[in-house]
């Protein structure tokens, strides 16, 4: 079969296109996600339950640089049978029916129309207005069931499975302009479609809060069995001895 050669005007009049096109898209729908996303309001029990998970973690992480009275002091306001913050506060986790809460239908609708309509749209302008054009082709062999995956809408047998059609094109600039995003946009960007369809698939926007009781559970457990280790036993003579040698508090005893 003989190598086929593509055309220069392919490369400015399809092959860069596609790629700009992809790529302001994800940076609108970023800004329009931020504009029409909703303030979550965070209730005043789970940020005072979520603080104090976080300062049990951290006595237990870092207990062994202060006193052991004064862990002791903490672990019992912590632990104490009949007094501990994990004993005395009871949570109760109240789980949200996504099919009758009008805030988290209304997330979803946004989601649907910010990522998933003009996907569709864009993707079928393209298809149409680049129809029937190979835009790049893999430095790599493939086998041919890579084909309907490279090559949407070409239909052509004889045609080696290397080569990428331009409906392909704008599907692979869509899942891998992600790096180019985290670069600009950061980390935490809604351009990101990759991180978008995965929410979707997991139900990550429909899953129940976790539950407090269980949490005090286990960082009780975890400070239960947490003792106190001095990490700074003896730092006072150490730093004694650097500051003022020896042989300095020697001389001063000789001649006074």
């Amino acid at each position: 079969m003989a190598e086929l050669l593509l055309d220069s005007d392919i490369r400015i009049w399809v092959f860069l296109p596609i790629v700009v096109i992809t790529f302001l898209f994800g940076i609108i729908r970023h800004y329009v996600t931020i504009l029409l996303s909703s303030e979550k309001k965070s209730e005043l029990e789970q940020v005072k339950d979520s603080h104090a998970l976080m300062r049990s973690r951290i006595l237990r992480e870092n207990g062994k640089y202060i006193p052991e009275k004064a862990f002791h002091v903490r672990k019992i306001f912590f632990n104490d049978e009949k007094k501990g913050y994990f004993k005395t506060e009871k949570r109760e986790t109240i789980a949200k029916n996504p099919m009758t809460d009008p805030t988290m239908m209304t997330d979803m609708l946004k989601g649907n129309v910010v990522n998933v309509l003009p996907m569709i749209v864009i993707g079928g302008w393209i298809n149409w207005a680049f129809s029937g054009f190979l835009t790049t082709k893999v430095p790599f062999p493939l086998t041919l069931r890579f084909k309907p995956m490279l090559q949407r809408g070409i239909e052509l047998v004889s045609l080696d499975a290397s080569w990428v059609s331009s409906a392909s094109w704008y599907f692979l600039n869509v899942f891998g302009l992600r790096s180019m995003y985290t670069l600009i946009l950061g980390a935490d960007n809604a351009a990101d479609q990759t991180k978008v369809m995965q929410d979707q698939m997991s139900g990550a926007g429909m899953m129940a809060p976790p539950d407090p009781s269980k949490a005090f559970k286990a960082e009780w457990e975890a400070l239960e069995i947490c003792q106190h280790d001095w990490a700074l036993k003896g730092v006072e003579e150490d730093l004694t001895e650097k500051i003022i040698p020896p042989e300095t508090i020697y001389l001063e005893n000789k001649f006074t």
